[in-house]
Formats: C-alpha cells, sequence, structure tokens
C-alpha cells in the first residue's frame, strides 16, 4: 500500500470520527470543560499570591503554569475524537473567563491555542495512541503558545536569560502537570468505571 493511499485512509478515518459525536461527547466535554474552568480560576489565585515568592527568580514561578494546559489535554484523552481538545480547552477558558480573571477575554484566546496545539498532536498521532507518551507530548506542544505569548506580552523588559528560562519552565510544568497528570486522572477515573461511554474506559 503507498503512502499516498495510507494518508487518504487515515484522513477519512479521522473525519468520519470528526462525524460521529453524539450527545454524551458533547455533555462530558462541557462537564469536564466546567470543572476545568473552576480549577483554572483557583489557580488565578494561586499565581497571585505565589507571585512574591519569586521575585528573586521571577520565571521560577512557571513551575505552577502546567494546570492551564489540563483541559484540552484530558478532554482529547477521555472523549477520544476529533474536536474534543479544542472544545474542552475553549469551554474551560470561556468558565474562567466568567467567573473572573485578571487577564480579561484574552483567557478565551489563550484557551483556543491551547487546544488547537494538543489537537494537532492527537491529529498527528491519527487519534490512536493515549498513552503516557502521547498525553506529555500534547501538553509539551500545548506549552509552546503560552512560552511564547507571555514572553511577548508580559516578560518583554526581562533579561533574554529569563525569557529562555520561563519558556522551558512552562513547556516542562505543562508535561508534567498537564500531561502526565490528565493521563493518571483518565486511568483513575476509568478504573471508576466513570467512562463506560467512552474507549477511554479500558484506561
Amino acid at each position: 500500500m503507498s503512502n499516498d493511499t495510507r494518508t487518504t485512509g487515515a484522513w477519512k478515518e479521522t473525519v468520519g470520527r470528526a462525524r460521529e459525536w453524539r450527545t454524551v461527547d458533547v455533555v462530558v466535554a462541557a462537564v469536564i470543560g466546567v470543572a476545568v474552568g473552576a480549577v483554572f480560576w483557583l489557580w488565578n489565585i494561586l499565581w497571585t499570591v505565589t507571585t512574591p515568592l519569586f521575585v528573586a527568580f521571577p520565571p521560577g514561578q512557571a513551575v505552577i503554569y502546567g494546570m492551564w494546559m489540563i483541559s484540552g489535554v484530558l478532554g482529547g484523552l477521555i472523549i477520544r475524537k476529533p474536536g474534543a481538545a479544542l472544545l474542552t480547552s475553549v469551554a474551560a477558558a470561556s468558565v474562567s473567563a466568567v467567573l473572573g480573571t485578571q487577564w480579561g477575554i484574552m483567557v478565551i484566546l489563550d484557551g483556543t491555542l491551547q487546544g488547537i496545539l494538543p489537537e494537532l498532536v492527537f491529529l498527528l498521532l491519527g487519534y490512536r495512541r493515549w498513552g503516557m507518551g502521547a498525553a506529555v507530548l500534547a501538553a509539551a506542544v500545548a506549552g509552546i503558545s503560552p512560552a511564547i505569548r507571555d514572553n511577548v506580552f508580559y516578560n518583554v523588559t526581562w533579561p533574554l536569560g529569563y525569557q529562555i528560562a520561563y519558556g522551558l519552565i512552562v513547556i516542562a510544568s505543562s508535561a508534567a502537570i498537564a500531561g502526565v497528570g490528565a493521563r493518571l486522572l483518565t486511568t483513575a477515573l476509568a478504573k471508576a468505571g466513570a467512562l463506560a461511554p467512552f474507549p477511554s474506559a479500558r484506561g
């Protein structure tokens, strides 16, 4: 079989999966979005109150950044259909914005970017691989967006070394908290029987 034939077949399968969204998929994506959005709101507060702890080395605060990447990765791992990562990430960001955040409406744009990037990783993996490696990769790639954006918009006055350190720490934190965390949470939910309607029920 040629590479073109395999590519065409994989693309048709992906489109087919995108058309197979069920009501339960949409509902669970919304539930994940609301739950994680509430966590984001609390994380916004945590970020604010911990800022003084990192006066000596501001980039170090990025060690807790990864939580903001978890919605898209978790949604993708649980629902396992094209668009799940993007939908849950946008939903979570929207809830966070409604509850109130120091970054205003920008969080919705952030949520969109942080949903698209892991979505692309799952797409490149053919929506077939959902293990720890896939989760960590998807989360790390999601972290690229804030690693660049924050340095451009918020950290522009920092020395270059600080900006590079910040970006690397954001990506590492995303991989650890959002990647490993989402994979472990999916496994725990599967063992508890909470994912019965989904392929992720197998772990």
